[in-house]
């Protein structure tokens, strides 16, 4: 967890310039256009991807504004998408990709940026933790960064595992709890929030590291799961891995001749480079620290195992741990649980979840095809509701998901808000059914991360 020599940034106004770098050396970029499909040559290799059409209405109709989405075609497509994306699920099962891999889990990030008191700001302060308020059972832990820019400001939030058991569980009001603590309170004292996002986050690591190549592209950045889960980093793997696809790919797209048996290139030499990387290296290192949580004793078990095997033997012990499975098969039913009572939020560190989604941000056309889609409309009530208590009401960090009365007689149903969604795909990962499907939104539509 040493950070000493590091710098700290916003990723947010470091992709901004990043972008800009890339644009004065001649890349198009197209912000504001969602890739909705894969798209394959006769012999199933990757041709490219589409962006949706704009200007639909909910009813599928076209509106006057309608305009057909593009098709880019390319000898290899790069998929980097993120954590959990949508086109990458697809990619999985076309290709077989997670048949040797564990099954990746995820945590979701919970994240505010405040202005606090000048006598209270320590530039370059970094500070972590684990455990509380979380129980010994449940992982995660906090970051607060004190940024060194030319005004106070911090960035502070809680990860969540999402293979907890517990749905009665909030990470959004776990993440408003820990702000009280009194390690933290004082620094957010007259200060004010100005920002607010989740995201959901690989924690598989090494061993659910799916296969990164096939015919016509590969998987970079996030969106396979390099993150380096101790430290909670993982954007310095994601760009090296980006550097050698693009170093794997050059000189094979640039030849006169290419064999190639598929109609789309195949480069497997990428995931050659990066098995001999650095990056490889570091995620061997620390491939056994999350795993080892899964002990009786949770918490305090998984510190034990991490101080002997990564503090002494610098995580060369010579087996590998497995992962529990599915983050969505680890909830248990709301009968064997016990309700967990959370403070009412007081307006000035903590606050109530709609005032927070409002600093994101987001916005989504209202009349347009939802983008949260249920396979089984019967289930969340009949399965969710019925034996977990609803969990997509705690475990969505924008308040999505309610469960209100039926108009008409007895019972409830789903109501699913998505103009609040901040796509942080956690409802497609943690909903115990797997009846939740996220698809994108419109192009340009979610929320407006400025500097976070």
């Amino acid at each position: 967890m040493a950070n000493h020599g590091n710098y700290i940034v916003r990723l947010g106004n470091f992709v901004r310039w990043l972008g800009e770098q890339a644009e004065e050396l001649g890349v198009e970029l197209y912000p504001g256009y969602a890739a909705a499909e894969v798209l394959f040559h006769e012999d199933g290799s990757v041709k490219g991807i589409a962006t949706n059409d704009v200007g639909i209405a909910k009813d599928g109709s076209p509106k006057d504004v309608f305009e057909r989405g593009m098709e880019l075609h390319a000898k290899v497509t790069l998929f980097g998408e993120g954590c959990h994306g949508h086109l990458a699920k697809q990619l999985y099962k076309q290709f077989n990709l997670r048949e040797n891999c564990e099954p990746q889990t995820y945590a979701i990030g919970l994240k505010e940026v405040w202005t606090i008191d000048e006598k209270r700001w320590r530039p370059g302060r970094v500070e972590h933790s684990v455990g509380w308020p979380l129980n010994r059972n449940t992982y995660g832990g906090s970051f607060l960064y004190h940024l060194n820019e030319g005004e106070p400001l911090v960035a502070l939030g809680l990860v969540v595992g999402l293979d907890y058991s517990n749905p009665y569980l909030s990470p959004f009001r776990e993440f408003q709890r820990w702000k009280h603590h009194p390690s933290v309170a004082p620094t957010l004292e007259g200060g004010t929030r100005i920002a607010y996002g989740a995201r959901a986050l690989n924690e598989g690591g090494l061993q659910s590291i799916p296969k990164l190549t096939f015919p016509g592209g590969m998987l970079i950045g996030c969106s396979p799961g390099f993150m380096n889960v101790p430290k909670i980093k993982g954007t310095h793997t994601a760009m090296k891995s980006g550097m050698l696809a693009a170093e794997a790919i050059f000189p094979k797209v640039t030849a006169e001749s290419v064999d190639s048996e598929t109609a789309g290139l195949h480069v497997p030499e990428y995931a050659d480079s990066l098995k001999n990387s650095w990056i490889w290296k570091e995620l061997y290192a620390v491939r056994n620290i999350r795993p080892s949580f899964h002990n009786y004793f949770g918490l305090y078990g998984g510190m034990v195992y991490t101080g002997i095997f990564y503090w002494i033997f610098r995580g060369k012990e010579p087996w590998t741990l497995k992962h529990c499975g599915l983050d969505a098969h680890q909830l248990k039913p709301a009968k064997d649980c016990t309700p967990i009572e959370y403070p009412k939020p007081d307006g000035k560190i903590s606050f109530d979840l709609l005032s927070s989604v409002a600093l994101s941000g987001t916005n989504h056309e209202g009349d347009q095809p939802a983008h949260l889609t249920l396979r089984d409309d019967s289930v969340p009530v009949g399965q969710n509701l019925a034996i977990f208590d609803g969990p997509e009401q705690r475990f969505c960090p924008a308040g999505v998901y309610e469960y209100v009365p039926l108009e008409t007689g007895d019972g409830m149903r789903l109501q699913i808000n998505a103009q609040n969604c901040v796509h942080c795909k956690t409802c497609d990962i943690k909903d115990p059914s797997q009846n939740i499907n996220w698809v994108v939104p419109e192009g340009g539509g979610g929320p407006a991360y400025n500097g976070m």
